[in-house]
């Protein structure tokens, strides 16, 4: 049985499988991008390449509603907010194409001393290898092709095996769109495989978006190969409720950041940290929008909620809720489990330190902390491993400055949430990985910075 099937978790049919690549097809394809790589990168201008990755973004937004059914049947998404996937996907690619020119452009650097000029040119690394997670088949995609290949590296992308309709899609769209062979190759490749792809010398760096386990089993790999490697792993993000002239608001704000893509989203806000003169208001308003927010079939669009991803994911979340109460964490809402659907929870009581405090609860279940003072909920969003985003809310503007230098995480959002942009880049540190995607960063992440000094 390959690995590589379309399971629907609201049915648990299994809708397709998808034959995993052979060892000869998987080196064939490498010689393919890496053929692609020293001829049509080489030959092609920016312009061309970035016509390319707009008729991509193009193509997105032409088979939306094609393409948003396939990830409704793979990982469960609601269809609006497959939708909306679709679209930011398409975005992204334009993003890239419209700013190619100034991207890619080179970088004058004024002399200190000396007659003469200098500068920075950018150049493709080559031959890129990209793993991807199934929570957003499409923007993460998107946001590792976009930029790769208006800069001229070349990709494999290796999607997760519950994704293989999509990957299939996305292919026929880089083929349609006109992308020369090898520029842009799909791989049904095993994780046996990817080690050996990461260790060919062909392959000059990889991004990796999923779990810390894959992330440092692949950054270890890499690393013994001396290949560069972006990691964007999971987090734990604090939505910080200080000060605000509208909790009600606030609590909806806090209920759209935790609920989004049924809560399996690595920069959803996961620990909520309330002011005491809030508390009460605040938990009374976020208790409503999560008892409202009852999952349902996610092909209905009014569906907010759907089905976690796969039966390995509701196990997985079942499992941590339990052991959270074992060890003395309060249900206020929600918290039980119908095959892969599992109720939006809110869980008190949960002790700075805890195991649940330090997990990444993958799905629609939020921690809830009183706090007596801006430095214990300072204190407290960083009591974790992660530091990926995070959410401030108050009505002090002073206070958001000092608050937000303080936050260890790669993002902070203040009095707003779900605002992401193809310009923003996005990225932690610690634990949550390291290197950034989209904006002006993530088209310089695999370019060779090259320096031209001339007399």
């Amino acid at each position: 049985m390959s690995t590589y099937a379309v399971v629907n978790p609201a049915t648990g049919e299994t809708v397709k499988e998808y034959p995993e690549i052979s060892d000869s097809d998987l080196l064939a394809a490498i010689d393919r991008a890496d053929a692609a790589s020293k001829g049509w990168a080489q030959s092609s201008t920016v312009a061309e390449r970035a016509e390319l990755v707009r008729k991509v973004g193009d193509l997105h937004k032409e088979r939306s509603q094609e393409l948003a059914e396939i990830i409704v049947r793979e990982m469960g998404k609601p269809i609006e907010q497959a939708l909306m996937e679709v679209d930011f996907a398409g975005d992204i690619y334009h993003f890239y194409a419209d700013n190619a020119e100034s991207l890619m452009a080179d970088e004058p650097i004024e002399l200190a001393e000396g007659e003469g000029t200098a500068l920075i040119r950018r150049s493709p690394f080559g031959v890129l290898l990209g793993i991807m997670p199934w929570n957003f088949p499409y923007y993460q995609v998107a946001r590792f092709a976009g930029p790769n290949l208006v800069i001229g590296n070349t990709i494999l992308l290796k999607h997760a095996p519950q994704c293989p309709e999509s990957a299939a899609a996305m292919q026929q769209i880089f083929d349609d769109a006109g992308a020369p062979e090898g520029a842009y190759e799909n791989i049904y490749a095993t994780n046996e495989q990817i080690e050996w792809v990461i260790a060919d010398p062909r392959v000059h760096g990889v991004s990796v978006t999923g779990s810390e386990r894959a992330g440092a089993a692949v950054a270890a790999i890499a690393g013994a190969n001396l290949k560069k490697v972006v990691l964007e792993m999971g987090g734990s993000d604090p939505f910080i409720l200080l000060g605000s002239d509208d909790v009600g608001a606030a609590a909806q704000a806090a209920a759209e950041a935790r609920l989004d893509n049924t809560g399996q989203s690595c920069n959803a806000a996961k620990r909520f940290i309330v002011a005491e003169p809030l508390y009460d208001e605040f938990m009374a308003a976020f208790k409503e929008q999560l008892e409202g927010a009852k999952p349902g079939d996610p092909t209905a669009e009014d569906t907010a909620v759907g089905p976690l991803s796969s039966e390995t994911a509701a196990d997985r979340l079942e499992d941590q809720v339990k052991r959270a109460i074992a060890n003395g964490a309060e249900v206020v809402v929600g918290g039980k489990r119908d095959g892969n659907f599992f109720e939006p929870t809110i869980l008190t009581g949960i002790k700075p330190g805890d195991e649940a405090s330090q997990e990444e609860f993958f799905g629609p279940v939020a921690q809830v902390y009183k706090v007596g003072s801006e430095e214990e909920a300072v204190a407290l969003a960083n009591q974790t491993p992660f530091g990926l985003g995070s959410y401030l809310m108050t009505n002090d503007p002073e206070q958001a400055e000092r608050v937000a230098d303080q936050i260890e995480a790669g993002m902070v959002y203040v009095n707003l949430v779900g605002a992401d942009a193809p310009e923003l880049p996005f990225g932690g540190f610690k634990r949550s990985g390291f290197g950034r995607e989209l904006g002006r960063y993530g088209a310089d992440e695999f370019v060779n910075k090259k320096l031209i000094r001339s007399a």
